[in-house]
């Protein structure tokens, strides 16, 4: 019994006023259920996985917040259902989704809930991307279902973690001595020269050697990798990368030779992150 997505959304910025991730994340969540018609109270963990925040908002948990504003499990007593409304934040950079994806198949596969939420998204500090032009990334959330599914023949394959050599050429982090009294809208990132080649062969070497471990013939698969395309709006994707690339991958016309996807996500450490995925029907 594969675990496979029910449902897939995004979420872009819709001004007025300062984006905010928990926002952002929320409408994504929302539209993803209401996509597997299915009920808040249906979720049995929420993972969420997004790194940059309006404010720098670090408490509490960005998953409690998405958690209330989705409406998933808000009173006990009305609603007892158990290890229902459990959720958390994991943080990972880029490789935030398919970790989560990692930690819910253990708990699909071992009944510890009957659907998996995950949420990712990024936000400047300030509220809005467009207006600093050395801030790299969109602002953009996005949310993946997961449940089992009866067809054996569908779903992910195991996730595979691998790390690069090298120190990290990419971060992002709050320069107490420069931010002065607007820290709150302030970020900084930091990436080196050449590291989008650096993070395009790590992921190409580690979606060749999950191919090669897991008996997989590249010629039949759609690689789904963490390409700089900007997302709609301005800047690149983050977190919310692997969704929106598979969600792009469904909407494009399938070759009739291909059988699966490869997830693949690279980003700070520097290390990447790979998983199969075969959609039911495929």
């Amino acid at each position: 019994m594969g675990m496979v997505i029910a449902a897939a959304r995004t979420a872009t910025h819709q001004g007025p006023g300062p984006a905010r991730a928990v926002e952002l994340a929320s409408r994504a969540a929302r539209a993803c259920l209401a996509r597997a018609q299915v009920s808040p109270s249906s979720v049995g963990v929420l993972i969420n996985v997004g790194v940059y925040r309006e404010s720098n908002t670090f408490e509490p948990a960005v998953a409690a917040l998405v958690q209330k504003e989705i409406g998933i499990n808000l009173d006990y007593i009305a609603d007892p259902v158990p290890a229902a409304g459990f959720s958390f934040d994991l943080m990972n950079g880029a490789c935030g989704v398919l970790n989560a994806v990692q930690l819910a198949q253990s708990l699909l596969d071992t009944a510890g809930a009957e659907r998996v939420l995950i949420t990712a998204a990024d936000v400047h500090p300030a509220g809005d991307a467009r207006l600093d032009p050395d801030y790299p990334y969109a602002d953009l959330g996005g949310a993946l279902l997961l449940q089992r599914s009866a067809d054996p023949g569908a779903g992910f394959g195991p996730v595979r973690v691998y790390a690069g050599d090298g120190p990290a050429d990419t971060e992002g982090y709050l320069d107490t001595a420069a931010m002065g009294s607007a820290g709150r809208s302030r970020i900084t990132v930091r990436r080196s020269e050449g590291h989008g080649a650096r993070r395009a062969e790590l992921a190409a070497a580690c979606t060749a050697g999950y191919a090669r471990e897991h008996g997989i013939d590249l010629d039949r698969a759609i690689v789904v990798g963490p390409g700089a395309e900007e997302a709609p709006g301005v800047g690149e994707p983050h977190t919310a990368a692997p969704i929106l690339g598979y969600l792009r991958a469904l909407a494009a016309p399938r070759p009739e030779d291909r059988d699966r996807l490869l997830m693949v996500a690279a980003g700070a450490g520097p290390s990447a992150a790979c998983v199969s995925y075969r959609p039911e029907g495929w």
